[in-house]
């Protein structure tokens, strides 16, 4: 395994937390800096034997926006 991808989205009380995508680790982090952080020290704990650690690790920020409009009655933005 030469790659692992993190989900990293923002938490609703701050921060942000990350979930490695077909492994079970999850960790926690207020700033960027400290989830990366917290995420090599998650998979040092996941995997036994730190050679089996992969050797690219890919962070995925994703944050979720909510637009909203409204038409006017012919059908234009107001």
């Amino acid at each position: 395994m030469n790659e692992i991808i993190f989900l990293i989205e923002d938490d609703l009380e701050g921060g942000y937390n990350a979930q490695a995508l077909g492994y079970s680790i999850f960790t926690e982090g207020e700033t960027v800096e400290e989830i990366k952080e917290n995420i090599m020290n998650a998979l040092r704990c996941h995997f036994d034997d730190a050679k089996d650690i992969p050797s690219v690790i890919r962070l995925h920020f994703v944050r979720e926006e909510i637009l909203t409009y409204a038409q006017n009655a012919k059908g234009c933005f107001a």
